[in-house]
């Protein structure tokens, strides 16, 4: 899910029982990178981007890796280089959330964050995954993109037929606007990509930072090319084993135990709120305003404010609760009927000074990956059996996480297998850094620290906060440095380490 840190930092961040068929996958897959790659990028400035010292270029890889000799699509990348050539070790690969978030911003956001060891050490490379903003972008023919990116309806009595054929429409419409490319948007393309890039910058091995879905993508590689990682440090990482529908039905509990939470902390603001004193005031209030935007929009100074974007904001506070107070005067402005101060796009913004574009394409590829990546059900009766189960258990946010989506509509012909696991495939990859935060609600510590376990040698760090993908924003200096110390140094934590 692309979340709300990305989008305002970065439009500037099954097992063991398949072991077999997925070994059979690899071999089919087998690289090409070395036959294919252009080496030797052009880099120019890149679009859209203020940092003089970012470089932008482009790299070719096939649409479809199984028929590498066929059509071919760009990828996108930047480089920001290492600050001591003398001591330069390689590449620092990194890319955005969600999937669907932006990747080529991404080396000057991160640079200020990372020690001048490591700055010294890598070439900071960004780069857009398959099919976003400058890599080949796709669309689903949506005048705008939905909130936050991220396709979703909230189930309301009597809503499900309606839910089911808006679900329905969206896929035709991705259909017919982007058939070429939905049986190519999945993360082990992606991850592929990846190595294409690798062998066009003419490096042996590379390094990697990535956050969240990126934080998976990682991982995937990992599987899928162990001999080529080097120091690869995954943040609060999906697990491919579950993605996507189990993912998001496990994760509804610590949604409404992350929403619990803010409404204890609003209930002891209440006056500066005024949403009550208790945490059940404060849902009721909370519940009451996204009822009204969902009767009617409510028009603020000539902004529709709809019950998505609305829920949007909650996530936001739901997530971070470093956004709580930022959260609840966003809320409390709009019960009052009064303009909010938002200082994150509510929905994804293209790139400014970047030509193509399309008005929907963030969640045109989250939703396209998030289909392409697992298996989803098609009959909506499993769904409505979802909704009865976890609406019932998660009031709050069980009536959005279960319900129907696109992915049930999506055409059978493009369906592909789970991604490969870490350790499935093969356990040749050097550990891996795995961080995150205790009570992350949109991974689960559970779903990182499933990742780790299954990259031998690799540790885990932690830090005692609702927050997702904690590393560099959330700010602990600890958590920073063990990273930062990792990336220069490559050598793991002796064990475990809680910050």
């Amino acid at each position: 899910m692309a979340d709300p840190m990305s989008l305002r930092r970065a439009r500037t961040f099954l097992r063991g029982t398949l072991a077999v068929a997925l070994a059979a996958v690899v071999t089919a897959f087998a690289p090409t990178a070395e036959a294919g790659a252009h080496a030797n990028p052009q880099w120019t400035e890149c679009a859209g981007i203020t940092d003089p010292d970012l470089q932008c270029a482009a790299v070719t890889v096939p649409l479809d890796h199984r028929h590498p000799r066929g059509r071919t699509i760009s990828i996108a990348i930047s480089r920001l280089p290492a600050t001591d050539s003398a001591r330069r070790r390689g590449v620092l690969l990194t890319t955005g959330g969600g999937p669907g978030g932006p990747g080529v911003p991404l080396p000057s956001t991160l640079a200020p964050f990372l020690s001048a060891d490591v700055r010294a050490q890598y070439d900071l490379i960004g780069f857009d995954i398959r099919f976003v903003e400058r890599s080949t972008p796709i669309s689903c023919g949506q005048p705008v993109e939905e909130p936050a990116g991220y396709w979703v309806r909230t189930a309301t009595p009597g809503s499900f037929a309606a839910d089911s054929t808006k679900a329905r429409q969206y896929a035709k419409d991705c259909e017919r606007a982007a058939r070429w490319a939905l049986p190519y948007a999945t993360t082990v393309n992606a991850a592929r990509d990846m190595d294409f890039i690798r062998a066009a910058l003419g490096e042996d091995k590379i390094s990697y930072l990535g956050g969240s879905y990126a934080g998976m993508l990682g991982a995937v590689y990992a599987a899928l090319f162990p001999h080529r990682v080097d120091r690869f440090a995954l943040d609060s990482p999906v697990d491919p084993a579950t993605v996507w529908r189990p993912f998001e039905l496990a994760r509804t509990p610590a949604f409404d135990r992350g929403f619990a939470e803010l409404a204890d902390w609003i209930a002891e603001r209440d006056t500066d709120y005024g949403f009550g004193d208790t945490a059940q005031e404060v849902t009721r209030a909370v519940s009451s305003l996204l009822d009204r935007a969902r009767t009617s929009p409510i028009v603020i100074a000539g902004h529709p404010w709809t019950a998505g974007e609305l829920g949007s904001l909650i996530v936001a506070g739901t997530y971070y609760e470093q956004y709580a107070g930022l959260i609840a005067s966003a809320l409390a402005a709009v019960a009052a009927g009064q303009e909010p101060l938002v200082p994150f796009p509510i929905r994804p913004v293209p790139p400014p000074g970047v030509a193509g574009v399309p008005a929907d394409n963030h969640t045109a590829v989250n939703i396209a990956y998030r289909c392409a990546d697992g298996p989803w059900p098609r009959d909506p009766r499993t769904y409505l059996r979802d909704l009865a189960t976890y609406g019932t258990r998660y009031p709050l946010f069980g009536p959005a996480n279960a319900n129907i989506t696109p992915c049930a509509f999506w055409p059978p012909a493009m369906d592909h297998p789970a991604p490969p696991t870490p350790g499935q495939v093969s356990d040749q990859a050097p550990g891996v850094l795995v961080t995150g935060a205790l009570r992350d609600v949109a991974v689960p510590l559970a779903v990182s620290r499933a990742v780790a376990a299954r990259l031998p040698g690799s540790r885990l760090v932690t830090v005692d906060a609702r927050t997702h993908a904690p590393f560099p924003y959330h700010g602990d200096a600890c958590l920073n440095g063990a990273v930062n110390d990792f990336l220069s140094a490559g050598v793991l934590p002796a064990s475990d380490l809680a910050c």
